[in-house]
């Protein structure tokens, strides 16, 4: 990685060395989710069937997973990953369970009573990639928290053939229907619906370019999205306490996950940084992944800061996807940190762990926009609605305010609406 000493750097050259790789969303893939929309929108359930064959490979009898299938998976998984899968599961159901909303119920004057209430969204579509790593672990992610949300109907889809760990894992999580369809085509199915695929309000779950850029189509015709997605990212601030080879472990596992991917290591340790080098070569060297990992290093960066306080204020700038603090007191430091989407405490608190079981979502904003968006949580499972009933007494303590407010805003029939009320009243 390279090492840049951030007090010798201009303020140009800071925010050049902390940019991202640039995303782009080339005209081809533009174009070719343009064309899968047409067909799908065209032709429903056929274009689905004509484009499982042609991307996946596999000829369907029928979108719908049937429950004989996914029980066949089932009797495949080990004893030892169903456990595994089990105790991730209770951890997030009990991390989740704890965000439900505490409903606002209050007098803001003598009879003026104000509310929040909650409601789940009622359809929601969870999208799990396939491919050579099935991310079973994003199903628990996704409908854990949809399920506790109450979301009226839960659908997936993922691309022929399912993995068996998909299968178990959404089953488990109570997920009533999976559909066999994948990419872009199963977004845009599931924002329109066909014969088959039913319509929802809202999708989740992460992709390729082509799913990116479906997420990001289907939001112009009316329906959600969890967040904006970009390519995974880790930041670790470590002092000259930090083990060199757990830090280069926690950058390595974000590494891994694409040639796009992005490393920060922050240390005022100029030490430290020289050992986690040595350690991400000897450690990269054996991975299965360590080609794609070793792209990703390419355009990755070590800064040695001043000290710790100037290390906390890099990162706020960055606004890491994850956030790894490894570094004597790690606590002390969390009321400085402002923007990440995820943060992991101290030296046995790896990424991994949010990923797959301690309880927190591993959903999370990308690409600095953990400036302004949070990880994903119940809320967002669910939507708040505002309720205001006003007594009589209320009505006439509150109606000279508003009427003087409407009528400064030159709008009549607001003003119009209350004085017709006291006129009521005074006859």
């Amino acid at each position: 990685m390279q090492t840049l000493i951030w007090n010798t750097l201009t303020e140009q050259e800071k925010q050049t060395y902390l940019a991202r790789p640039a995303q782009v969303i080339g005209e081809s893939v533009k174009a070719a989710v343009d064309e899968i929309k047409t067909n799908v929108l065209t032709n429903g359930d056929k274009a689905l069937f004509e484009f499982g064959e042609k991307f996946d490979k596999v000829k369907l009898d029928s979108l719908v997973i049937s429950k004989a299938r996914i029980e066949q998976a089932e009797s495949r998984i080990s004893p030892e990953l169903k456990k595994a899968i089990q105790n991730a599961k209770a951890n997030i159901e009990t991390f989740h369970k704890a965000q439900q909303n505490q409903e606002v119920d209050i007098e803001t004057q003598p009879g003026v009573r104000c509310q929040v209430v909650t409601r789940p969204i009622n359809a929601v579509g969870l999208y799990i990639p396939g491919g050579s790593a099935p991310l079973f672990s994003t199903v628990l992610m996704l409908a854990v928290p949809a399920k506790i949300a109450g979301c009226k109907k839960i659908v997936l889809c993922s691309p022929p053939p399912i993995a068996d760990e998909i299968l178990y894992t959404a089953n488990l999580c109570g997920v009533e229907t999976i559909y066999a369809v994948g990419g872009a085509q199963a977004i845009i199915a599931m924002a329109n619906g066909t014969e088959t695929v039913q319509k929802v309000d809202k999708i989740f779950g992460p992709g390729n370019a082509f799913v990116t850029e479906a997420k990001r189509q289907v939001v112009q015709s009316g329906t959600a999205i969890d967040m904006p997605a970009g390519p995974s990212e880790v930041l670790v601030i470590a002092d000259g306490s930090a083990d060199p080879a757990f830090v280069a472990s926690d950058l390595l596992s974000q590494a891994e996950h694409g040639a796009d991917s992005q490393v920060i290591l922050v240390t005022p340790s100029e030490a430290l940084a020289k050992a986690v080098d040595a350690e991400l070569e000897k450690q990269v060297a054996v991975l299965p992944r360590g080609e794609t990992a070793r792209k990703a290093l390419s355009h990755s960066r070590t800064f040695i800061a001043e000290n710790l306080q100037q290390a906390v204020e890099i990162s706020n700038q960055y606004a890491p996807e994850h956030l790894i603090v490894q570094t004597e007191n790690a606590r002390a430091l969390l009321a400085d940190l402002d923007n990440a989407g995820s943060i992991f405490l101290g030296a046995y608190s790896p990424e991994s762990m949010g990923d797959y079981a301690s309880g927190t979502n591993h959903v999370l904003p990308t690409y600095g926009y953990t400036k302004t968006c949070s990880s994903l949580g119940l809320a967002d499972f669910s939507k708040r609605m505002t309720v205001q009933e006003l007594t009589l007494v209320g009505f006439n303590a509150l109606a000279s305010s508003v009427m003087a407010m409407a009528e400064a805003e030159q709008l009549d029939a607001h003003k119009q609406a209350v004085a017709i009320r006291l006129a009521k009243l005074d006859t």
